[in-house]
């Protein structure tokens, strides 16, 4: 990973510039007029920033909270966590962009911190394509043609369907660990069992006991997932708590137990979006132009250096593997992160 500096330099960004910025407030506020106001923060320790006051805008079912950083009318990036995280992975990542101009917008997903349903009676679904959704609608609601589209885990997959879905609305890709999209047939066959442990909580979120776990246990649930995920990142409490709220949510057991049941074929989705699954499921080629980003110490991350997913992506395309990275990419190594979605954008305007 290249320190701060190197990156500053590499970015045509100065030290100030390239320095964690956090902004003024602490509650989550309701509107999307409101201005963060930026403030440099350069004695502010890595894991311990803050995005301050957030806001809020009605999208689709949803009223998303959301994190925003740099110019009103800069070019727009849009960075999606995964689970269990949430905007706090990209705190480091933001300011590093909004210091080169772009609009950077950092949306908690369903179930997560300060997004809400807007009826009571909606159906709590986290089936692949809603969460896509959801992301589209936002990006109508903040009147957003076009942006980058940058994620992990959750995120890169919903980042994937986009792109795939909707490629207009993505100028370009980064996804972390290639090509995420769901196909429910193909997740019925068994893989290695090393692999397999891997993703021991799809298992236990499969059951009743399980769903009690989440709901009892949410926090030491994460805390396990992210050490088993990142096996040589040292986060703090601080870091981890200041996560944890996000899971404080009345939907976050009924999303993120829809969401893996879903994959696994035990939970049905919506009928509405039958013929949007039958074509992710197909596959299709991303079109756009990507950066695929894998961490060396992921265990998620598929042997061959990305070769198992390149013939997914048929567009203007580079891959890079970072080593003793794992799994939260954006928090583990913020710089790195933040540089591939510059080449990314690079790539766009060729």
């Amino acid at each position: 990973m290249v320190d701060r500096r190197s990156f500053g330099k590499i970015m045509g960004v100065g030290a100030a510039g390239a320095s964690l910025t956090r902004w003024s407030g602490d509650a989550a506020a309701d509107g999307a007029g409101e201005e963060p106001t930026a403030t440099a923060s350069p004695t502010l320790s890595p894991g311990h920033a803050s995005f301050g006051r957030l806001r809020r805008i009605d999208a689709g079912e949803l009223s998303i909270g959301y994190a925003e950083a740099g110019p009103a009318h800069g070019p727009a990036v849009v960075l999606l966590h995964g689970w269990p995280y949430d905007i706090h992975s990209f705190v480091e990542v933001a300011p590093l962009l909004a210091a080169r101009g772009h609009r950077v917008i950092v949306p908690y997903l369903r179930g997560h911190g300060t997004t809400r349903f807007r009826s009571a009676k909606t159906f709590r679904n986290a089936q692949q394509s809603v969460v896509a959704l959801d992301i589209i609608a936002l990006l109508d609601a903040l009147k957003i043609e076009k942006a980058v589209l940058a994620g992990f885990d959750w995120g890169a997959r919903t980042a994937d369907i986009i792109a795939v879905l909707r490629p207009e609305r993505c100028r370009a890709l980064v996804s972390v660990g290639g090509y995420l999209i769901t196909d429910r047939e193909r997740n019925k066959q068994p893989l290695p069992p090393k692999a397999e442990w891997a993703w021991w909580y799809q298992y236990y979120f499969a059951t009743e006991r399980g769903r009690l776990g989440l709901e009892r246990n949410r926090a030491d649930l994460a805390r396990l997932v992210w050490t088993f995920n990142s096996p040589t990142w040292r986060y703090d409490d601080a870091t981890f708590d200041r996560t944890a709220k996000a899971f404080d949510h009345p939907d976050y057991v009924a999303i993120v137990i829809h969401n893996y049941r879903w994959r696994l074929g035990l939970a049905q989705g919506d009928p509405r979006y039958d013929r949007l699954e039958r074509q992710l499921a197909a596959g299709p080629v991303v079109t756009v132009p990507t950066v695929t980003l894998d961490g060396g110490k992921d265990p998620f991350t598929a042997a061959g250096d990305g070769s198992s997913y390149r013939d997914r992506f048929s567009g203007p395309y580079a891959h890079r593997t970072l080593a003793d990275i794992g799994h939260n990419v954006p928090q583990e190594a913020p710089e790195a992160f933040a540089r591939a979605v510059v080449e990314a954008d690079g790539l766009a305007g060729r």
